[in-house]
């Protein structure tokens, strides 16, 4: 009688026992963290961290809020159409970008404005987008915080939850095969991970062995919709196991973890050709967007709780207080400086031209083809019949 079979996959032991896998396991997986909510260390064993890496850290979360803020009053004021903030999940963005390489190719969601800000993206850089003057990247044809730079490596945002999720396993396998020293980083919310796409990628890239790191920010929301809403497993963190991929779990609002996890996860991507899943558990502080009120759907003294006591940034701010790297004074002169660069900027964007209405039909073809011609044409009769009805910035 045989006792086993040689299956693709691997041996497979025969039981006589019939017994089926349980939905899910009776314990949660645990969830890696470093600092307490006071801001000390639970152990020594951790990823150290520099006093200039840390400081930096500290100042680009805190401009990441003021940024988030002056943005989001600006959409409130009619300048901006559309705004979305990190508020809350700070810690991800600014840790996740400090433990990786400027050679690490990343494709965001939207909530990831931190790691290009972290990788130099200025703050005028920002301003131009948002406002989709000339000086946009995108020539102005994307909403704003669509984010894109070919400098720092960093795929332009697009709109359709979890689409960049295959192609960042693609993107991967590309610097496989090259042998690059880098691997490739992707971003999603928890609401990503009920796309089909999210399952797919996860196979592709056990499958073909691609170093990329998924980070999910679990922040329990996913718009209106919450996580027990959306699946009945131990968050997204067991899914990785399903696809063969190796899979952590960590407290999204603290900095130190953040840091560690994703320094481990990149090292492990490249030196080993793997891809590796992190869920970072967080919690959404802000309106999933300008367009949403979040507390039509969630109690106002959770978005509190959270708001004040699991505040990443005040965390964070303990520990490299209580190392004496930072003061009162350091941090009122930090704030006062980001906001008033952003406001300049804000000022300088709003001033700039808008892109000509050409670029609207640019960059697609390297031809024009008829049918866009006949569309551009048709445009500019309108605009030249009805000039009051198209804003008279726009150079024709």
């Amino acid at each position: 009688m045989f006792q086993s079979l040689d299956f693709p996959g691997g041996r497979v032991a025969f039981t006589s026992d019939m017994s089926f896998i349980a939905e899910s396991s009776e314990k949660r997986v645990k969830c890696y963290r470093v600092l307490d909510d006071n801001g000390h260390p639970m152990s020594s064993r951790f990823e150290q961290v520099s006093k200039e890496v840390a400081v930096k850290m500290y100042s680009s979360m805190v401009t990441l809020q003021i940024m988030d803020t002056i943005f989001y009053e600006a959409q409130r004021q009619g300048r901006l159409s559309f705004y979305l903030t990190s508020n809350g999940e700070e810690a991800i963005n600014i840790a996740s970008a400090a433990a990786l390489s400027p050679d690490d190719v990343v494709l965001p969601q939207y909530r990831e404005p931190g790691v290009l800000l972290w990788r130099g993206f200025t703050m005028q850089e920002f301003a131009n987008q948002c406002f989709g003057n000339k000086a946009d990247y995108g020539k102005g044809r994307q909403m704003p915080i669509h984010y894109g730079s070919n400098k720092h490596n960093y795929f332009t945002v697009s709109s359709p939850i979890a689409t960049q999720l295959p192609q960042a396993v693609g993107a991967a396998y590309s610097l496989k095969m090259d042998r690059r020293d880098a691997c490739v980083v992707t971003y999603f919310g928890d609401g990503g991970s009920s796309e089909g796409d999210f399952h797919a990628s996860l196979n592709f890239a056990a499958v073909m062995e691609a170093p990329v790191v998924f980070i999910c920010r679990n922040n329990g929301w996913a718009i209106s919709t919450p996580t027990s809403e959306q699946f009945r497993s131990d968050g997204i963190v067991v899914k990785g196991q399903a696809y063969g991929v190796r899979s952590i779990r960590v407290d999204g609002n603290d900095a130190l973890a953040v840091y560690g996890a994703i320094h481990a996860a990149r090292e492990m991507a490249i030196r080993e050709q793997r891809p590796i899943l992190v869920e970072a558990l967080t919690y959404r502080v802000g309106h999933h967007s300008t367009s949403d009120d979040s507390t039509k759907y969630r109690p106002a003294d959770e978005i509190q709780h959270w708001k004040i006591s699991r505040n990443p940034v005040a965390r964070f701010r303990k520990w490299i207080e209580r190392n004496g790297w930072l003061n009162d004074e350091d941090e009122s002169e930090l704030r006062g400086n980001v906001r008033k660069q952003l406001l300049h900027a804000i000022q300088v964007a709003e001033r700039t031209e808008k892109p000509p209405l050409g670029d609207l039909f640019a960059d697609v073809y390297d031809h024009l083809p008829s049918n866009l011609q006949e569309q551009e044409r048709l445009l500019r009769e309108t605009i030249e019949k009805h000039p009051q009805d198209y804003p008279d910035g726009v150079p024709v």
